[in-house]
């Protein structure tokens, strides 16, 4: 689908994320937010009314929409794959939250299905299109740390609590501090350093079973299906390497921490998690760090989207790439591997860099 004017959009999950996408995308000029659905059609029309848009529904009603040419996936991590490949056989392009999906063939297929049909595909984190990330791009690019030669990421809190009401899907396959949080950290590292090439990861659970205190399972027993603590250790193609660790078993909250060691000096990056935030550069010579204020769009979740809408309209390459997206996931699953195996795992795909956005890109501004 190409034309002018707005691109059309159509919401398939109308969780808690959806607030913050719709949000976003009902205030973006070059976007027009058509349709919400979900399973639960009765959510879905709670988030239509919600933000003012005009229609709601089943997912199938959605893909059937006419005027929607962008779907946004914000479904549950074990449907990502089912809904984005739905969505592109219906002729739609897709942005789809994260994971990208949760297994490699699934993955592949829809970066096969999406080159076929002609149609763009992306996902999240659209966070690395913010201030904070941008910045600090500009930062390494124009040799501000030299060379970079190794990263160190943390975060580290006490995870979940037994009352969340999302707990026995935050525990399951496709989530856990790697599927949940690492694609943040993961995606920063591979803009810092290039493609991972290969990991080494260990993974530990430090309460294997919890009771769900909330909703229509309270008092049942479940048992964590992934490590709720994780430590990697990475190469990259371009020889630099990092250490990250993704924890929900910390007593204590340390997140956002990313640092990046170059030739000539340290930089401390702003939380991939976010949108904006401080940096902090110290040279070999300096005895303290110095704070650089990020520049540029701080709009939040829903630009990845737009992106991809004025990208379709000017027929120029989106910035976050289903490529980019399936790197993450193929990195996440060679960890996973490694955790089971002790062994070192090849990473197979690679990691294009994102273009550049200029530091008055404008979400808010009509463009279309």
């Amino acid at each position: 689908m190409s034309g002018t004017g707005p691109v059309g959009v159509g919401v398939i999950g109308a969780g808690t994320i959806s607030n913050q996408y719709l949000e976003n995308l009902t205030a973006f000029p070059d976007v027009e937010v058509l349709i919400v659905g979900d399973i639960f059609t009765e959510k879905a029309a709670e988030q239509a009314a919600k933000f003012g848009v005009a229609a709601w529904g089943t997912p199938e009603q959605v893909l059937a929409h006419a005027g929607v040419e962008i779907i946004i996936n914000l479904t549950i991590p074990a449907a990502h794959a089912e809904v984005s490949l739905a969505a592109l056989e219906s002729g739609r392009h897709v942005w789809s939250e994260k994971p990208f999906a949760l297994d490699r063939a699934s993955g592949l297929e829809l970066l096969s299905t999406a080159e076929k049909a002609g149609l763009r595909i992306g996902g999240a984190p659209d966070t690395m299109l913010g201030a904070g990330i941008q910045s600090a791009l500009r930062m390494i690019a124009r040799g501000d740390i030299g060379t970079p030669l190794t990263g160190l990421t943390l975060f580290e809190l006490p995870g979940p609590v037994d009352d969340h009401r999302n707990l026995e899907v935050l525990l399951s396959v496709g989530a856990g501090p790697l599927w949940d949080i690492g694609p943040y950290y993961l995606t920063a590292l591979s803009q810092v350093f290039g493609s991972f090439s290969r990991v080494v990861a260990s993974g530990r659970t430090a309460r294997p079973t919890r009771t769900l205190q909330v909703g229509p399972k309270a008092g049942q027993q479940i048992t964590a299906q992934v490590p709720t603590h994780v430590g990697i250790l990475a190469d990259f193609d371009e020889g630099g390497m990092s250490t990250s660790v993704l924890s929900w078993d910390s007593p204590h909250r340390r997140v956002g921490h990313v640092e990046v060691v170059g030739t000539e000096a340290t930089l401390s990056i702003p939380d991939p998690n976010k949108f904006d935030g401080e940096l902090r550069i110290r040279s070999k010579d300096d005895e303290e760090w110095r704070v650089v204020q990020a520049t540029g769009s701080t709009a939040g979740r829903g630009v990845g989207a737009l992106d991809i809408a004025r990208s379709v309209r000017a027929d120029v390459p989106h910035r976050i790439t289903g490529d980019l997206a399936y790197h993450v996931l193929d990195t996440m699953a060679a960890v996973s591997e490694s955790i089971e195996t002790g062994a070192h795992v090849a990473v197979e795909s690679s990691a294009p860099r994102l273009a550049p956005l200029d530091e008055g890109w404008n979400p808010y501004e009509r463009t279309l």
